[in-house]
């Protein structure tokens, strides 16, 4: 009964990880799942369902230790609210973005300022936000697509919005607790009514 058990924990694992939206953490889990079920697999001497699911913790490593590389090329466009490539972003990944931010409409958006982070060429993330003063931005969007949702995305966002003039990001939607492990993460503190970020 122990080993049947293990054998249904590697599955269920393996079941979930299809379930997330983030590739990292679909990675992270199928690994466990499959390093589980490859050692049920050789208790039970089922030997190529032992090898399959070695490979298989094998090639969600070594991708893993692709997406974590640092060395990542990322590149940042200034854009504007009616940019093509914007409103494809927003467009392909609008059910996602929902998820994240119920709030955010293109149509009400009032933003000024829009930066999207490509990696490798590929869109990553995309920033929008409205200048309430000189350097200072209020976040109406701040989304990384699943693939690079690991906040290296946002870390050079961050990095490189001082030299486009910004020093300091503004969150206050009303419902902040949704995004509030990344925003602790990624280093913003809560004043009065806002959580806010300083970035010189």
């Amino acid at each position: 009964m122990m080993i049947e058990m293990i054998g249904y924990l590697g599955s269920i694992l393996v079941l979930i990880s299809m379930l997330m939206s983030s590739v990292i953490k679909l990675r992270v889990i199928n690994a466990i799942g499959s390093a589980i079920f490859t050692g049920y697999a050789l208790i039970i001497h089922s030997y190529p369902t032992a090898l399959m699911n070695a490979f298989l913790v094998v090639i969600n490593i070594y991708n893993l230790m692709k997406l974590s590389k640092k060395d990542q090329s990322y590149d940042l466009i200034d854009g504007k609210a009616d940019d093509s490539l914007l409103n494809y972003i927003l467009d392909y990944y609008g059910g996602d973005i929902r998820k994240y931010f119920p709030q955010f409409s293109r149509k009400q958006s009032l933003s000024d300022k829009a930066y999207i982070v490509c990696c490798n060429g590929n869109p990553a993330g995309v920033l929008l936000g409205k200048e309430e003063e000189k350097g200072v931005v209020e976040v109406e969007l701040d989304y990384s697509v699943p693939l690079y949702r690991d906040c290296s995305v946002g870390a050079y966002l961050y990095s490189k919005l001082p030299e486009m003039g910004i020093h300091t990001l503004m969150y206050s939607q009303s419902e902040p607790e949704i995004h509030m492990n990344y925003l602790a993460k990624m280093g913003f503190v809560k004043e009065k009514d806002a959580y806010v970020k300083r970035l010189d």
